[in-house]
């Protein structure tokens, strides 16, 4: 089997698209194709299955991805014990990650990034929008949430600290709330779908619905609404650091902590051999990341 082969064939089964797994290897969509097919023909065996929006793994395909991710594992093994060492990634990387945090946080590392890694072009898709990472045809997703997709292998960037803040016109105005009861008598900004807040009590977790007066669908807009004074909110410290080191915004009910699982991950298909450009990402926000502990 040739090894070039077997690579193209893995990435394949991971993005389940010909022309996105062969731009990563400087292939055309119609060379890629080819070296499947030959592939196949050496074998005796269909791969794939071929339509026009992507393709998937026969059994014989899903037979074989182990077994090609055994042998290209083994094969770095080898190269790396006579001191070759492994390629430099290189390629696109197409990655997808949420408005805020990928503006705030992920444009300003990836200048380090791309000058340690010159070979890579970068695709980068900034959305609020869940965006399916296999259907899609990206190599990482950058979530803020809570983990519940067990078809993806995960790491964590980072933490996601939460607060709840007020800006300090709205608790003049207004009053400071002592307890998480008091909180039904304010208003509030929240994204869409999370006016209940909850809270880590002794006795299990206690939700208080409140008083919705704005709701948005981006955490920068919820950031700023609050520090004008709209209402009170809960935002993560990675969205509002500035405005609370400035005093624009404060941190009320502190001894109330808010019960959240979420952290800041990536996201990536979960095949035995992880590309070098995925690695080399991950690796370097996690210290890129751990060099700003101000901002997470």
């Amino acid at each position: 089997m040739n090894i070039d082969h077997l690579k193209l064939f893995v990435r394949v089964a991971a993005t389940h698209n010909i022309s996105m797994a062969g731009s990563e290897f400087g292939l055309s969509p119609a060379v890629a194709s080819a070296h499947i097919s030959k592939l196949e023909e050496s074998l005796g065996v269909r791969l794939m299955h071929r339509t026009t929006r992507k393709v998937s793994l026969t059994d014989e395909g899903e037979t074989l991805l182990p077994i090609a991710e055994e042998i290209l594992a083994n094969v770095d093994v080898d190269r790396s014990s006579v001191g070759s060492g492994s390629l430099a990634p290189s390629g696109t990387l197409r990655i997808t990650a949420p408005a805020s945090f990928g503006r705030m946080h992920i444009m300003p590392g990836l200048s380090g990034f791309m000058a340690q890694y010159p070979k890579l072009k970068i695709d980068l898709r900034l959305s609020d929008n869940i965006v399916d990472l296999v259907e899609g045809g990206f190599d990482i997703a950058i979530r803020d949430a809570a983990l519940n997709d067990s078809s993806l292998k995960a790491r964590k960037l980072a933490q996601d600290n939460r607060k709840i803040v007020a800006s300090p016109k709205y608790l003049e105005q207004h009053g400071i709330p002592q307890t998480p009861e008091d909180l039904t008598h304010h208003q509030s900004v929240n994204l869409f779908g999370l006016e209940v807040w909850q809270f880590a009590a002794k006795q299990g977790t206690k939700n208080i619905k409140t008083n919705t007066v704005l709701r948005v669908d981006n955490g920068e807009a919820v950031r700023d609404a609050c520090a004008a004074g709209l209402g009170i909110a809960i935002t993560s410290t990675w969205c509002s650091y500035e405005k609370l080191n400035a005093g624009e915004l404060v941190e009320i009910l502190s001894d109330y902590p808010l019960k959240s699982s979420t952290d800041i991950w990536a996201l990536y298909p979960n095949t035995r051999l992880v590309a070098p450009k995925v690695r080399a990402f991950i690796d370097y926000f996690i210290d890129y990341f751990k060099d700003n502990p101000n901002l997470i």
